[in-house]
């Protein structure tokens, strides 16, 4: 299984590179426009990802195997709502996705196989608390940004912009 969640880590910091690049060529005022979307803009989306890893990676570190490599998530504030815009320009919403990624793949390189399926207890933004797999838990949370990275990509693409290729894919190694 750690062999499939660092293939996970390593395509969500390379997408994420391909997502913020793209960005980078549009102005503030284009990446704030209401477009429709569920976070409303593309710097909204782009924080939603922010804040979801954030709220993760904080109930990750309460994992016996992951506190020591978490450590650095704590810098960060605690979202209040998955919508907050923690960031309102690109460039520190990009630097703190930078940060993230790079804790992301710390966690995956430092976790074994057996702490993957040892359960992780946390509450949600409700305070309701659940116990779970914590290799499952991560699933979710590749899974999810790579949910609203396809809503970013088509909110690019109607700006004109190309993330690139996209698959995962492109990362595997042929044997």
């Amino acid at each position: 299984m750690k062999a499939h969640f660092t293939l996970l880590a390593q395509y969500n910091q390379w997408m994420n590179e391909q997502i913020y690049h793209a960005a980078a060529q549009l102005n503030e005022s284009q990446l704030k426009q209401d477009r429709g979307a569920f976070f409303t803009s593309i710097l909204g989306t782009l924080n939603h990802n922010v804040v979801g890893d954030i709220i993760w990676l904080k109930r990750f570190a309460n994992h016996p195997e992951a506190k020591q490599v978490l450590q650095g998530v704590h810098a960060f504030p605690q979202p209040t709502a998955l919508d907050e815009l923690l960031f309102t320009e690109r460039h520190s919403c990009q630097q703190a996705r930078q940060r993230l990624d790079e804790l992301i793949i710390n966690l995956i390189d430092e976790l074994s196989d057996d702490a993957l399926n040892r359960p992780l207890t946390y509450s949600n933004m409700k305070g309701q608390q659940a116990s779970k797999a914590f290799g499952l838990l991560l699933l979710h949370f590749f899974n999810h940004q790579t949910h609203h990275r396809g809503q970013l990509t088509t909110l690019l693409s109607q700006e004109g912009l190309d993330t690139g290729i996209t698959d995962l894919l492109a990362l595997i190694p042929s044997h």
